[in-house]
């Protein structure tokens, strides 16, 4: 006869990073300057990001503040301006970290995917 299923929550050191990363994300204006980092896959002035976003220059500068903290971007300072990119390594890991959290199976890493797909003789593309 089995016994009684124990249920164990994440350890309190991941919950709580897991927990910033979902802070981060909870405004909108945030996941807005994430995806536009994301997709122009290029670092970006404040200038830049402010006339996208349309709010306003101290606001994006405070939202890049937060994003900064938990490294979803990164700075690179060229001169006496900053710019700003997605860290690509952080966003790869958020869903991982959401499958996690709920209780599910972490998804294959895409790194580890190809390297599966050069191991059996496929291509590197996905």
């Amino acid at each position: 006869m089995d016994g009684p299923v124990v249920l164990v929550p994440l350890d309190r050191v991941a919950a709580s990073e897991y927990a910033s990363w979902f802070k981060a994300l909870a405004d909108g204006t945030r996941v807005q300057i994430v995806s536009l980092l994301a997709r122009a896959g290029r670092p970006m002035s404040v200038g830049e990001i402010v006339a996208a976003v349309a709010v306003g220059q101290s606001t994006v500068s405070a939202h890049l503040k937060v994003l900064a903290d938990v490294r979803f971007v990164l700075v690179e300072q060229r001169g006496t301006a900053r710019h700003y990119r997605v860290n690509d390594e952080c966003v790869a890991c958020f869903p991982t970290a959401a499958d996690v959290v709920m209780g599910r199976s972490a998804p294959a890493r895409p790194d580890a995917r190809r390297r599966d797909r050069r191991e059996d003789g496929g291509s590197d593309e996905f």
